[in-house]
């Protein structure tokens, strides 16, 4: 993202043109202002585009940004079910409720605790697959069994094996589909920055073959191509996992991650406070 771009945003100019938009009294969603915003900019399509390593478009969250100063200022209050009005005193009939959450739609605090935890979840993810990328392929490989065991695969991590050396014929790892070990699953791991292609499944499936399995997981730091996830591996069963997918599920598992902090949502115990009837 070019600085000179991220800062004509970021200060004064997108805080200026957000007060001279024409507002109704009802507001405007936040999508109509940013359109609104971007066509103001002459920004490109490349520039309007952009997106941050959680995934976020930058231009939405940077005027979000501006927008919710000017909510927190009192320069503008977030009408219920809109998302921004430029006032300098409350419309007779309208919401005073003020939303501390520019982008929080829902219009609820439970609301804005999920999209803020979405937000840290996904900036989470990024993270992880930025410290697997600057680790070595057999650490890599390492992770990938120490995430299926955790997902319940295999029994003890003892159980597993993580092979990845030279003549292993495609394959990464072995681990057993279940305790008792009756069946088994290979595993394939790459650290890649590219996309995975149809090649690549072709060649796995070979290797199942090779060692007479049926199964087969196929685990990538990057994504898959449209053809790769569309090949047809008649006769085994390949689970295709992304880097997003990835993350998500070391999160769910704790692989790699350690809980921080720990909120908790309490709720009136309506039955408490009921009364039996005499």
């Amino acid at each position: 993202m070019e600085p000179r771009y991220e800062a004509r945003i970021r200060d004064r100019t997108a805080s200026f043109s957000l007060r001279e938009i024409d507002f109704p009294l009802d507001g405007l969603h936040r999508d109509t202002v940013t359109e609104i915003l971007a066509k103001r900019f002459s920004l490109t399509d490349e520039q309007r585009n952009a997106k941050n390593k959680a995934g976020q478009r930058v231009f939405n969250v940077l005027v979000g940004h501006v927008a919710s100063g000017l909510v927190k200022s009192g320069e503008a209050i977030v009408p219920k079910r809109m998302w921004i009005n430029i006032s300098s005193e409350r419309v007779s009939g309208q919401s005073t409720e003020i939303e501390n959450d520019f982008d929080n739609s829902g219009g609820t605090p439970e609301k804005s605790i999920e999209d803020n935890y979405q937000e840290i979840r996904d900036e989470l993810a990024a993270e992880l697959l930025q410290q697997i990328k600057n680790n070595t392929p057999t650490f890599f490989q390492e992770l990938v069994i120490d995430l299926l065991v955790a997902i319940g695969y295999g029994g003890s991590r003892e159980d597993a094996e993580a092979v990845g050396r030279s003549g292993d014929g495609g394959i990464d790892g072995i681990i057993n589909e279940d305790r008792l070990g009756l069946d088994v699953i290979y595993v394939q791991a790459k650290r890649w920055e590219g996309n995975v292609g149809e090649p690549e499944i072709a060649r796995f499936a070979g290797a199942l073959a090779g060692r007479g399995a049926s199964k087969g997981v196929f685990i990538t730091t990057s994504d898959f191509t449209r053809a790769a996830k569309a090949y047809d591996a008649s006769g085994f069963k390949i689970v295709l996992i992304d880097g997003n997918q990835l993350a998500q599920l070391m999160i769910d598992h704790d692989v790699g991650v350690s809980i921080e902090k720990t909120y908790e949502i309490k709720r009136v115990d309506s039955d408490y406070f009921a009364e039996d009837a005499e």
